[in-house]
């Protein structure tokens, strides 16, 4: 293996690669160094979709090859297979997102009738607001049966088989309009993924522009249906986010305490587990064994839930899976689905850890298997937290728990940072979009995603972030990537004086803010939809979403929901680029469609860029373009008006 320095920025991850290496451990980042990625796959023009292939369509590498067609043998060219394979992978993302925001959807239909002991309404506001969305009838009604209602009118837009989903009514206006012109405006969440499929399939749609439209129908299903609506039942059922300081990094473990990690996506059973190892019994048992208490911490966007609903503090993100469990210090791992490796059970053979799935969609060889179920939430979680605590007393003697642990301040969704902006009384995003406007801050940039072993771990992230709010760009995350720019210091509201331009740090010292907001999980790049279309409406900065002085960005991508994720902000109109790798580049018409002409089509457009700081300044020049569209891009000097000033325009 090359130096461990080389594999990430973190000091606390470089510590336990070399840890895992002493102990003869096999992690994602020798894997990394022994497998190549296919040159031919990673270009996306390598079709499996029927039994004649797989067919791989390579560039011709001599010239007096340039004149054969490329085709696989259906005749399939470069187009079509590179479209086929990148609406698949949205598929993919989108399925992953629904089938989350589902099974949240089925818990809160469960809670409604009293068949989920354990859950409740905590945020009846999100809950009216909601309502009015779906149209549901509030009056004087029993707060139960308009949480029937909606919860009914969620589970259905999965299956909706005609007319369009309920939360499209948010996008401004004119996006709306645009959705329908262009006939991409999604019906059911389930009929958008399946047509994929379906299209897809040997023999179907072979038009790659007319397959772009269809997945551009599914990603927005998935941002603007299925994980907008995991966000809303969230929030209702567990609380909706406000600011919170925690901790990151694997320094948050602790050597005296039951070491309890839960890593994956879905809240419905962290929520519980929280609740469970605060038990008296449970405090006890553990003390019994000879620990001092009881530690949770989390991986992955699980962890982001419960970081910003209880102040649980963050292992890691999606690289450091491994790595948590080679400290020797992690007496359970608790997973549930999504970005979970399959060599979890392998590593942890070296040491005491007991991996646990949860979810009969997500099993693994080798880890035990605890069901969960809403009907006995309490019941499981007791379970779980009785085997790590069990556990304890296994621990091996090379235990190695890093130093590494930073403060952050997470819990920005969109209702907190219109609280913030405006107060209690004057809620409103007026003061960003002023500030925009006057130049302090040049735009906004979300930046978003997961981690990839392909380059070195966190490093794309927290270069890229320096380098926008270095040029006051503000910027959201979520997921791994708010993750890696925590652990680098960039999440408290003192990292605005060291790393903010002067015109960001006057409005983020004013408000009290980071310049780099936490705003949650996969599933709430959501809430980033929905403070894009607060600044639209807020007025001054154009009348839809494309019109913003605004980019998204994930820079060290590997999942298919990224692909979703980022479509569903092409398809919303805004400029996103991507980093490390870009699955259609085999194909060179099919990239100049996304790359070039689809700002034609939505307004927004893809990017590639391995470079973070050639891809921040990507994002930058795209905010400036969009500044001058809007008449803001020179600076304007403040004048003191005088009485007899006031009287001019008084008289005008």
């Amino acid at each position: 293996m090359t130096d461990p320095e080389e594999k990430s920025i973190d000091s606390a991850s470089v510590k336990m690669i070399k840890k895992a290496a002493a102990d003869g451990v096999s992690t994602v980042f020798d894997r990394a160094e022994a497998i190549k990625p296919c040159p031919i796959g990673s270009q996306g023009i390598c079709c499996k979709n029927c039994g004649m292939g797989p067919c791989r369509l390579p560039a011709p590498k001599k010239k007096d090859e340039e004149k054969a067609p490329r085709r696989g043998l259906c005749g399939a060219t470069p187009e079509t297979v590179a479209a086929r394979n990148f609406i698949r992978m949205i598929a993919g993302g989108a399925a992953a997102h629904s089938d989350h925001a589902r099974g949240v959807a089925e818990t809160f239909l469960a809670m409604v009738k009293g068949e989920a002991p354990g859950y409740g309404i905590k945020d009846e506001q999100k809950l009216f607001q909601v309502a009015l969305d779906f149209g549901v009838e509030i009056g004087d009604r029993d707060i139960m049966e308009i949480a029937r209602d909606v919860g009914e009118i969620a589970l259905a837009e999965f299956s909706r088989q005609d007319g369009e989903l309920q939360f499209l009514k948010r996008a401004p206006l004119n996006r709306q309009k645009l959705w329908k012109e262009k006939g991409i405006a999604p019906r059911g969440v389930d009929r958008e993924i399946v047509e994929i499929m379906h299209r897809t399939h040997m023999g179907v749609d072979q038009d790659y522009k007319n397959l772009l439209l269809q997945g551009t129908r599914a990603a927005i299903a998935d941002g603007w249906g299925g994980s907008m609506i995991a966000t809303e039942l969230q929030d209702i059922m567990f609380g909706t986010p406000v600011p919170i300081l925690g901790k990151v990094n694997l320094g948050v473990l602790k050597k005296d305490e039951v070491n309890l990690i839960i890593h994956g996506h879905e809240p419905l059973l962290s929520e519980m587990i929280v609740i469970a190892a605060q038990d008296a019994e449970m405090i006890d048992l553990a003390k019994a064994k000879g620990a001092k208490g009881i530690n949770l911490a989390g991986i992955c966007c699980t962890a982001n839930e419960i970081l910003m609903r209880h102040g649980i503090p963050l292992a890691g993100n999606m690289l450091q899976q491994e790595l948590a469990i080679v400290t020797g210090a992690v007496d359970a791992m608790i997973v549930d689905i999504q970005c979970i490796m399959q060599s979890l059970p392998d590593v942890a053979q070296c040491y005491h850890t007991k991996v646990l799935t949860t979810s009969p969609k997500a099993k693994i060889p080798g880890a035990i298997h605890i069901e969960f179920s809403e009907h006995n939430a309490m019941e499981s979680a007791r379970a779980i937290v009785k085997t790590a605590i069990e556990n304890y007393p296994n621990r091996p003697p090379n235990i190695e728990i890093p130093d590494e642990e930073f403060d952050l301040v997470a819990g920005f969704s969109h209702e907190t940072i219109n609280y913030l902006l405006g107060g209690i009384y004057r809620a409103s995003y007026r003061p960003l979009n002023d500030n925009i406007i006057n130049g302090r801050i040049r735009g906004i940039a979300g930046v978003v995603g997961c981690n990839n072993a392909r380059v070195r771990h966190d490093d794309a992230h927290v270069t890229m972030v320096k380098e926008l709010i270095k040029n006051d760009v503000i910027v959201l995350q979520t997921g791994c990537s708010a993750m890696a720019c925590a652990k680098a210091g960039l999440l408290t509201p003192e990292a605005a004086r060291e790393f903010a331009g002067e015109g960001l740090f006057s409005v983020c010292e004013t408000v009290g803010i980071p310049p780099v907001l936490h705003v949650g999980s996969c599933v709430d790049n959501s809430r980033i939809l929905m403070a894009a279309t607060a600044v639209v409406k807020d007025g001054g900065l154009g009348d839809d979403i494309s019109d913003l002085p605004a980019a998204g960005a994930a820079p060290e991508w590997m999942s298919e929901k990224a692909i979703a994720i980022g479509h569903y902000f092409v398809s919303s109109g805004v400029f996103t680029v991507f980093g490390v790798t870009w699955p259609t580049i085999g194909s060179e018409e099919l990239t100049n469609c996304l790359f070039k002409e689809f700002e034609g089509i939505t307004g927004g457009m893809w990017a590639f860029e391995p470079d973070p700081i050639k891809a921040a300044h990507l994002m930058i020049d795209h905010i400036d373009t969009k500044r001058k569209a809007l008449g803001i891009d020179k600076a304007r000097e403040r004048i003191l008006y005088d009485m007899a000033m006031r009287r001019e325009l008084e008289a005008v």
